[in-house]
């Protein structure tokens, strides 16, 4: 019997994720016609920001409402417009002597925004707040809007902070004890919110609408103007968000390949939610509309190797990745040739675009590297799977921050945004960050195993970070996830120490870095946060629904 037979033969024994069918049908996703798109809407939100510009950015020596002003255009999702101000704005606060020690809410909205921003401030600022054996004086305890403030701007600390670390613990102990049923709503729904997963750890872009529905109850006469435009700009870039994903469907469509993979997950909303949390602005449709292939892509070959194929077709697909070969494919299932067929189309298709945009010819082996070391770290699972190994955590995740597909999109979004000049600055950017990679990645794989384990374990799939960690250290599942949740807080720290150093040392990767990278981070959060937000795609829905689909009344 031939080996293709014997491939036809593995049929029977496929394994099956039971995926439930995609609940976004494509008559409904054609359908989506936001109308606030257009000259006329471009005119009034210029209009807006002019207004915005002239009656808010005044001079004054309030430098807490200056701050809290700053605050609530980035929670509006409207930073991108005021750039200059913004700056002009906190090289004032810099300047000057804010610290007003007895007041904790406004030294920790000081802290929180110039961090944030990329200025430096210390961790001292808090020192009149801790008791002399370095606790929060429990004095603050009472005071709710305080302790929240502190408990954001303590997401923000880098490694070694210990005032800020103790800030951390001490504000959710305090917050947890809040009786949030006496607080209003607004207050009592941000402290259910930072509990739950801090502001710096959440997509922006994803918490707009809310903030904009909870400025709107506070009912601040100073903030009618700023929520007029906040509206108006949700609502258009909701409209340019809903042409990108027309295309987006237009191009699943066509592939056809969710009628040759059936066992795949056909989340082509989900994928394209992805690159609206890494970017969401106006200007970016090309990235959208890349990154959502490539994530679609990561999606089926990890269903390739998780579901479907046997280890023998497994060897033969990697193998074909690594060569960069479709012929290598010749002895595979009819379903992993269109895989690899696809793979290779869209990805050559992405690196012809890089040359013709900016004369470079070698994004080539730098896409297929990502993608050959992706499929090299499914392989190893699948290993591990077939023959029942459990490794150590280490080793678990010294090859699942390559599994985890960072690497991938790191390579896709660093060639979709960088302008020319810097584009072959690739190699480079890869070698001075590699812990900004591997932090970025160790959180997307602790958040994913933290959200599927339990899913994972009923199909009987290979050990998860939490499963390798109990069984080496004969730990209870608890101490396991706590494990894991102290991982991830450390890495965000690093991650945090690496975006105030870029600007001095790669100023032109600043944005990249700050926004986009971290944004992935910030998506494996979004979506593992409840469960699986890829499988699942109820858990989901609600905010898809509401970034997306509903404009807000104007």
């Amino acid at each position: 019997m031939d080996s293709k037979t014997n491939f036809q033969a593995d049929e029977r024994q496929r394994r099956s994720a039971n995926y439930k069918p995609n609940i976004w049908k494509n008559g409904f996703l054609e359908s989506l016609n936001n109308k606030y798109i257009g000259d006329d809407y471009s005119r009034q939100s210029e209009n807006l920001i002019e207004d915005v510009k002239n009656m808010m950015f005044v001079e004054t020596e309030d430098l807490t409402a200056q701050l809290e002003l700053i605050d609530s255009i980035g929670k509006l999702g409207l930073t991108n417009h005021f750039e200059k101000e913004i700056k002009e704005a906190l090289d004032t606060v810099e300047n000057s002597n804010p610290y007003i020690t007895e007041n904790l809410y406004a030294t920790a909205l000081h802290f929180k925004i110039l961090r944030q921003h990329g200025y430096k401030v210390s961790q001292g600022v808090f020192g009149g707040f801790m008791d002399e054996k370095g606790a929060l004086k429990e004095s603050n305890f009472w005071d709710v809007k305080g302790m929240l403030e502190l408990l954001e701007a303590s997401n923000l600390a880098f490694e070694g902070e210990r005032i800020l670390h103790e800030a951390k613990a001490s504000s959710t102990v305090a917050l947890r004890g809040s009786k949030v049923w006496n607080l209003d709503n607004n207050l009592a729904r941000q402290v259910v919110h930072a509990l739950e997963l801090s502001s710096h750890r959440r997509v922006g872009w994803f918490n707009v609408k809310s903030h904009i529905q909870a400025y709107e109850k506070d009912n601040h006469a100073n903030t009618v103007l700023l929520l007029e435009l906040a509206k108006l700009n949700f609502n258009m870039v909701q409209a340019a968000l809903q042409k990108d994903l027309r295309e987006v469907s237009m191009w699943w469509n066509n592939l056809g390949l969710k009628e040759h993979l059936n066992f795949a997950r056909d989340r082509p909303v989900e994928c394209f939610m992805f690159a609206v949390g890494l970017n969401f602005h106006p200007g970016y449709t090309s990235f959208r509309i890349l990154l959502s292939k490539v994530i679609n892509l990561i999606l089926i070959i990890d269903d390739v190797y998780d579901i479907y194929g046997s280890l023998e077709e497994l060897k033969i697909f990697t193998n074909a990745v690594d060569r960069w070969d479709v012929g290598a494919t010749e002895q595979l299932p009819e379903c992993m040739k269109t895989c690899f067929q696809v793979l290779y189309n869209t990805t050559c298709e992405f690196a012809h675009e890089i040359e013709e945009e900016s004369g470079w010819n070698l994004a080539l082996p730098h896409l297929s590297k990502a993608w050959a070391d992706f499929c090299k770290a499914l392989l190893v699972e699948a290993e591990w799977y077939s023959r029942s190994y459990t490794p150590s955590l280490e080793e678990y995740l010294s090859n699942g921050c390559i599994s985890s597909s960072v690497s991938v999109l790191m390579v896709h979004t660093f060639f979709s945004t960088t302008h020319r000049d810097g584009i072959k600055e690739i190699a480079d950017f890869l070698h001075k960050n590699e812990d900004l990679v591997h932090n970025i990645s160790l959180i997307v794989r602790l958040t994913n195993d933290l959200g599927t384990s339990t899913a994972e374990q009923e199909r009987g799939d290979a050990p998860s970070a939490i499963i390798c960690y109990m069984r080496e250290m004969n730990a209870s599942e608890d101490i396991a996830e706590a494990k894991i949740k102290g991982m991830i807080d450390n890495a965000w720290k690093k991650i945090n120490g690496t975006c105030l150093r870029t600007p001095q040392q790669l100023p032109f990767l600043s944005p990249f870095i700050n926004n986009i990278a971290t944004n992935i981070a910030r998506m494996a959060h979004s979506l593992y946060q409840a469960g699986d937000g890829f499988g699942d795609q109820e858990q989901g829905s609600q905010l898809i629904q509401s970034v997306l689909v509903e404009p807000l009344p104007l």
